[in-house]
């Protein structure tokens, strides 16, 4: 029988460099979703060490909820290879590098009113949770740039991922002092400066998307297809798998659930199953930090083993799930991989 300990104990000795934090919780985390969080942390590290490349997938608001602060330096450390995200997570990392000072807290937002939420909408403060964005300062003010660089590749007849238009904006340096945050927490930066590559399933879905499409309504871009779809993503995904695993095995670290998550999982089967390439290995490494339940058909909430069912996972991959709140999780392991 096994000791309590000894499951979250098989390596003493850490590859990471400990700091204070992924002291006390490697001292302290030896239960339930706690000893998952350094089981997860650990194996992230050997994995690395192995020689392995990691995806991390980012759903929900993480950029609202500044994770920045840690992922940025995570990129530019060279430990995330590849980032799938969804379109909110891309445009609302620039939103708060934009327009940090704008933002409003409202830690009571449990106890706003329908009528106080219609006061935040009069004042185009669009809440997320317990945070507010401004319209004005962020989202219109990165619309307005937005359109300058969508309007000029239509015009040369040009396409261009959203993740590429992004880009441009940065690198033209033009919003440049408008940041009103330390530019290395924007972890949109840190992925143009290491050149780690992107994909956005489900761009649409955002409020860039939405402005898009007005813009096409309007005439102001012709082609609908002047930025480049999902599925180019996804065959885009398969040939970057394929020449990864060529030399070294791609782990998957998903924060949260839905598109982010789903969408990139699939180039495997895909690749198996619908373009025969039994050759391509599965994925190396998998861990999930999700508070979905685990039931009722939910794909964010099934546990890893359900994922060998459909020939993206094996039996030997290591495999993680953590229960918990992602804002609260994933700074801690950044911190345990960073030496914090």
């Amino acid at each position: 029988m096994c000791s309590a300990e000894s499951t979250i104990s098989k390596k003493s000795s850490d590859t990471a460099k400990l700091g204070p934090v992924g002291s006390f919780i490697t001292h302290h985390y030896r239960h339930f979703n706690a000893a998952a969080l350094i089981d997860a942390a650990r194996a992230y590290d050997d994995f690395l060490a192995d020689g392995g490349k990691m995806m991390i997938t980012l759903a929900g608001a993480m950029s609202t909820a500044e994770l920045g602060l840690s992922l940025a330096e995570m990129i530019r450390r060279d430990k995330v290879h590849l980032i799938v995200c969804t379109g909110a997570n891309l445009e609302e990392d620039i939103f708060n590098l934009v327009a940090h000072d704008f933002y409003e807290r409202v830690p009571n937002y449990r106890d706003l009113t329908p009528q106080d939420e219609a006061e935040l909408l009069a004042r185009h403060m669009n809440r997320v949770t317990d945070t507010c964005i401004p319209e004005m300062e962020a989202m219109r003010r990165i619309e307005k740039a937005m359109l300058q660089v969508w309007a000029a590749a239509d015009a040369k007849g040009e396409r261009y991922f959203p993740h590429e238009f992004f880009r441009q904006i940065l690198a033209a340096g033009d919003l440049a002092p408008s940041y009103q945050i330390d530019p290395k927490d924007s972890w949109m930066l840190a992925a143009m400066e290491k050149n780690v590559p992107m994909v956005v399933p489900g761009w649409e879905d955002s409020t860039l998307g939405n402005m898009y499409a007005a813009a096409v309504l309007r005439g102001e871009v012709k082609n609908v297809h002047t930025v480049r779809t999902g599925i180019e993503y996804m065959t885009w995904l398969a040939d970057h798998y394929t020449q990864t695993t060529k030399q070294n095995p791609l782990g998957m670290f998903q924060i949260g659930g839905g598109i982010a998550g789903d969408f990139p999982i699939c180039v495997v089967p895909m690749l198996h199953q619908d373009m025969e390439r039994t050759d391509v290995p599965l994925w190396g490494y998998f861990c999930q930090i999700s508070d979905s339940t685990t039931s009722y058909g939910s794909y964010s909430g099934a546990i890893p083993n359900e994922k060998i069912t459909w020939g993206k996972l094996g039996v030997d991959t290591p495999k993680f799930i953590i229960e918990s709140d992602a804002t609260i999780v994933a700074p801690l392991i950044f911190a345990y991989l960073l030496g914090w």
